[in-house]
């Protein structure tokens, strides 16, 4: 199930210098979550495998399947949302999973999403937005509802999450131009290509023409990449949130909801 992933160009010193434990390891096959049953196979690979659990009170009654699991005392990797790319420090050493959806894409983007991975393993922050928001889930779900159903309000949380990681990864991707120019170039282009997404974002919210937890999921990926973006979502490039985090949040989208009201 697992290999070892080989690190080229500039990847073996993004390692060293933010996560030099890390491995980073190829799957056979593609998935949104990992569950007990691969932990076995993951000792083939590590030297331990710590299962996280949280408190059942975190997660909210009618909280989709996929939370309530993770939150569970067995082994659950990876989320719906994380992509092609997933980490986790639930094992020793902490692990980078490259997903074989991602054989096609260009190896530039590929190399980025790995190097981005690393970086977020050594902020040493929650892998999963239930960890940022811990016991004040529920109150986060009472206020996106009833404007938000179960499945939107876990897109917006892990949309809300996302956008806290970034700001503390593009404080380093800004800085990579003279280090690690190709992967500096992989974060910019991605950066450019998003750009022209976000233009009429408020426009399609107020339009009806993309909801408010897919809009928030786009705007929020811009946050890594240094992006203007438009209103409401502008006030989540703050240092303020940085500082303050889930309970910035919580308020924040009290607010905006008010707001739309």
């Amino acid at each position: 199930m697992f290999t070892e992933r080989t690190l080229e160009g500039e990847l073996p010193d993004v390692r060293a210098e933010y996560a030099p434990d890390a491995l980073v390891l190829n799957c056979q096959r593609d998935f949104e979550t990992l569950d007990s049953a691969v932990a076995e196979e993951l000792l083939l690979v590590t030297d331990s495998v710590d299962p996280l659990s949280y408190d059942s009170s975190w997660v909210p009654e009618n909280a989709p399947d996929p939370l309530r699991r993770f939150a569970g005392s067995d082994l659950t990797i990876g989320m719906p949302g994380d992509g092609g790319v997933a980490w986790t420090h639930q094992t020793g050493p902490p692990c980078v999973f490259v997903k074989p959806r991602l054989e096609t894409s260009p190896s530039a983007f590929v190399d980025f999403l790995v190097a981005e991975a690393l970086v977020e393993v050594g902020l040493d922050e929650p892998e999963h937005f239930l960890g940022f928001f811990g016991e004040r889930y529920p109150e986060f779900a009472r206020v996106t509802d009833p404007r938000l159903g179960p499945a939107d309000t876990y897109q917006l949380a892990t949309a809300l999450y996302d956008a806290y990681l970034g700001i503390q990864t593009r404080a380093e991707f800004s800085g990579w131009a003279e280090d690690y120019p190709d992967l500096y170039d992989a974060w910019a282009d991605a950066g450019e290509r998003l750009e022209p997404r976000l233009s009429d974002l408020a426009g399609e919210i107020a339009r009806g023409q993309t909801g408010f937890a897919a809009a928030a999921e786009l705007a929020c990926s811009g946050v890594k990449h240094g992006l203007d973006l438009p209103a409401p979502f502008a006030a989540l490039d703050t240092e303020a949130y940085r500082e303050y985090g889930a309970d910035y949040a919580i308020q924040w989208v009290e607010t905006t909801f008010e707001k739309l009201d």
